[in-house]
């Protein structure tokens, strides 16, 4: 069940009235759970079984973990906790993957090896609820914490329909307490909630797939060398696609929650307006961003043991943050990509301090986030972001090394592909997404809306479902699904 789509919305009014109905908040709960299960089943029932072992051992094995006292002991649960969160992810995300590169390894020292090419299904979201459920048990282990009482808010916490496909990823202190007191939605979070939800769809459904999707999949499909505008325009159109296709779905899954009474964290803040790449992975997939900071970059770690050992923390957290996003190697290249910008941002901004530590005056950026120089800065980062989006569109290097030379300019011989409507389509909607961005970049869209009259707000949200209504025929299931 997607969110853009009208079996949603009439799942989501009998949940609203479910929610609502004066019984106890342990049956409002379990309301919750089965139209949590029933909301991922939709895509394939088998897998919920995968859910419930995911619950249940974690559940079970966070607990033993927080009272186990016997060092050998501890470390055996948090390695079976290992083995069934990383076991099922490897599994099915990465078994044909592995498999794939094990055979060109020994067919490369001459051995000749052609296995079944297994069918291995991905269930849905299986990336996002992995990764909940082991920040619990590594919180568990560490003792951060204190484990979750009772089974049914644990089991909510890992299946809440709203987070469960795509995000955001929770943490226990951000939603467990959340499930220990009744929450009824106050008319002020019901209507912020609509909002966001609308504004959500409209991101995904009206933009993303009504604007953009067609051109990006024209240029990323294309098997000849395109002229370099023809390039631009289409790893453009699939920058402001995967940004307005994934803010889209977190939007909508806030908003969902957010008129049932709860509160998810948030998962992107203006990211096309950030001043260099760490505080682009500030802006962008927060709670993932966050995620691999606290659970593998500190571990790693982290800046604490001089230049060197940051450097290989800072690389490794990326290929593999990459690596999280696709069993692909172009996925891996992308999240290094990304770590050699952040290695080439590290180095001048100690040689800044360097410098400035020696009685010499430079520039500093961030003390000019509303100047035109902060802009420039800012649109430098984006275009290098376009650059990274390459690998990550790619399904091989040889397409993304194609797409590269016709961005370059150098192959003359390219012949034009996208219509002149597809350029002014993508040249309208990018510069306003970056202007948005940079505009909005110290606020928020609920901020903005309670400062507009009434009259203002009713047309722009009235606009925003009409532009739904007469677009739902392009939406389709949101591009991090798949992850």
């Amino acid at each position: 069940m997607i969110f853009n789509s009208y079996t949603f919305v009439a799942f989501f009014i009998i949940i609203l009235i479910l929610h609502h109905l004066p019984i106890s908040w342990k049956f409002k709960k379990i309301n919750l759970l089965i139209a949590s299960y029933i909301f991922y089943a939709a895509w394939n029932p088998p897998f919920i079984l995968l859910l419930w072992l995911s619950t249940v051992i974690d559940f079970f094995v966070g607990k033993a973990l927080f009272t186990q006292d016997n060092p050998y002991k501890k470390k055996l649960l948090f390695v079976i906790s290992l083995i069934g969160n990383l076991g099922m992810l490897c599994f099915f995300k990465y078994g044909t993957f592995l498999l794939e590169n094990f055979v060109s390894i020994v067919n490369l020292l001459g051995f000749e090896y052609h296995p079944a090419t297994p069918s291995i299904i991905l269930p849905a979201g299986i990336s996002f609820y992995t990764f909940t459920t082991l920040c619990y048990t590594i919180d568990m282990y560490h003792k951060r914490s204190e484990p979750v009482k009772s089974m049914l808010d644990f089991s909510l916490f890992v299946t809440f329909f709203p987070h469960l496909v795509a995000g955001p990823i929770v943490r226990p202190p951000q939603l467990v307490p959340q499930f220990e007191t009744e929450r009824v939605a106050t008319q002020k979070q019901i209507f912020d909630g609509l909002l966001l939800l609308s504004l959500g769809l409209f991101m995904k459904v009206v933009l993303a797939d009504g604007m953009l999707s067609e051109t990006a999949n024209a240029v990323f499909n294309s098997t000849a060398v395109l002229p370099a505008l023809d390039a631009w325009i289409g790893v453009l159109a699939f920058s402001g696609q995967i940004f307005l296709d994934f803010a889209g779905y977190s939007t909508c899954a806030i908003g969902v929650a957010l008129c049932l009474g709860f509160v998810l964290p948030q998962n992107f803040n203006y990211p096309y307006a950030a001043l260099g790449f760490s505080d682009f992975w500030k802006r962008w997939h927060i709670t993932l961003s966050s995620w691999l900071k606290d659970y593998l970059y500190i571990p790693l770690g982290g800046n604490r043991h001089g230049k060197l050992r940051t450097y290989y923390a800072l690389m490794v957290t990326m290929l593999l943050g990459g690596l999280w996003h696709g069993a692909n190697w172009t996925f891996v290249a992308w999240g290094g990509l990304h770590g050699f910008y952040l290695w080439i941002e590290k180095y001048l901004r100690d040689r800044k301090k360097s410098i400035q530590h020696k009685g010499h005056n430079e520039l500093n950026i961030s003390t000019k986030e509303s100047s035109w120089i902060g802009f420039f800065y800012a649109l430098l980062t984006f275009m290098l972001v376009n650059i990274t989006w390459v690998f990550f569109r790619s399904n091989t290097f040889s397409k993304a090394w194609q797409m590269l030379i016709s961005m370059s300019g150098t192959e003359t011989d390219g012949k034009a592909l996208l219509t002149t409507l597809a350029i002014i389509k993508v040249a309208v909607i990018i510069p306003l997404i970056v202007i948005t961005h940079w505009l909005m970049r110290n606020t928020k869209v609920l901020e903005v809306a309670h400062q507009l009259s009434w009259w203002k707000l009713g047309i722009a949200w009235s606009t925003i479902i009409l532009l739904l209504i007469w677009s739902q025929e392009s939406g389709s299931s949101f591009i991090y699904f798949q992850f």
